[in-house]
């Protein structure tokens, strides 16, 4: 920001009306970069472009398919509902947002130019922000418990990696794989070079990391950013969807009436809450991570591969559960048994 005249910066020290306003439109620009960037680009519309490139590109009986199959499950349908209801023209984001008539749009766009790989290395996106010390930011529960899930999840996936890729050889003469890795790059990333995204893997280790990435952004991170909505949207204060009132222009003038008119009226509101109570519900028939019902692997080896998964995800759960006895604020948001295998609302 800029300051002027007209454009002033606003102080917890400044006036208590102020202060609480400038804080609003805060927590509003913030919802509509967490609606349209965080949780729709950076979960919902990128799984979707791994899986239609896995549909594309890796057949049924490879070992990836077998592997990332339930990870995109109903994906691509409830992006499709997405396109029909909520995005689309007079769909939800008009009625509701302010980023509606085309602003998500244009907010995509601007943030696809900074989409990158690594972003998406959940330990990396850590350090790319700062906020990898233990010492230094105490009691970041997203960060502590989501390394616990990559670590585990990426020790599931070289597992079974291992298995069928003897060498980094293997890995470069799969056509099959080098083709999907093209597909995500070239059609789904639009061949952005600054997007990091890469055209071929030629190492096992660099496998795995990739199949990481879609395994935990459509499970662990969607969970993460999506199925807290209602917790900490539903206080409409703390999250407008779109504000009546243009931003102050000068301090000491803000009264609680201006902020009342400031704030989204009944029938919006109404639209808002009814979204994020319906994007924090969990499927009837939810399959949580680690849960493989339908038996695409017959290898003894990857089954034993699986119940290794499963227990350490077990312990990962048992310890955010003792974590979170007698916290006042408790998060439990990436807690596996509560993290779906796909990005399914």
């Amino acid at each position: 920001q800029t300051p002027g005249d007209d454009n002033p910066i606003f102080l917890p020290s400044d006036a208590k009306y102020d202060w609480i306003l400038a804080k609003i439109w805060v927590r509003s620009s913030d919802f509509h970069i967490h609606q349209t960037v965080t949780h729709l680009l950076r979960t919902h519309l990128i799984s979707e472009v791994f899986g239609i490139a896995m549909f594309r590109q890796l057949p049924a009986v490879h070992p990836i398919f077998k592997l990332l199959l339930p990870h995109v499950r109903f994906t691509i349908a409830i992006n499709t509902k997405a396109r029909e209801q909520l995005i689309c023209e007079c769909g939800l984001f008009d009625k509701a947002n302010a980023t509606g008539g085309g602003g998500h749009v244009q907010l995509v766009q601007r943030s696809m130019k900074e989409f990158t790989y690594t972003s998406m290395c959940f330990p990396e996106s850590i350090k790319m922000r700062g906020l990898e010390s233990q010492e230094d930011i105490p009691y970041y529960f997203y960060r502590d418990d989501g390394l616990k899930v990559w670590e585990a999840t990426l020790s599931f996936v070289e597992e079974v990696v291992n298995m069928y890729y003897k060498s980094d050889e293997m890995v470069q003469k799969d056509e099959e794989i080098q083709a999907f890795v093209k597909d995500v790059c070239v059609f789904g990333m639009q061949d952005n070079e600054y997007s990091e995204f890469p055209k071929t893997i030629k190492t096992r280790e660099k496998l795995i990391e990739y199949v990481t990435v879609v395994i935990f952004t459509a499970s662990a991170q969607h969970a993460a950013v999506n199925f807290g909505q209602y917790d900490w949207c539903s206080w409409i204060p703390n999250s407008p969807p779109t504000m009546r009132r243009p931003p102050p222009t000068e301090k000491g003038v803000t009264t609680i009436e201006y902020i009342i008119e400031s704030l989204p009226d009944r029938g919006r509101s109404c639209w808002h809450l009814g979204a994020v109570w319906a994007l924090s519900q969990f499927q009837e028939n939810e399959l949580f991570l680690g849960m493989y019902p339908d038996e695409h692997f017959i290898e003894k080896p990857v089954k034993k591969a699986i119940e290794k998964f499963q227990k350490k995800l077990d312990e990962i759960s048992s310890f955010i559960k003792d974590r979170n006895k007698n916290k006042k604020l408790p998060y439990y948001y990436l807690s596996p048994d509560r993290i779906p295998n796909s990005v399914a609302v």
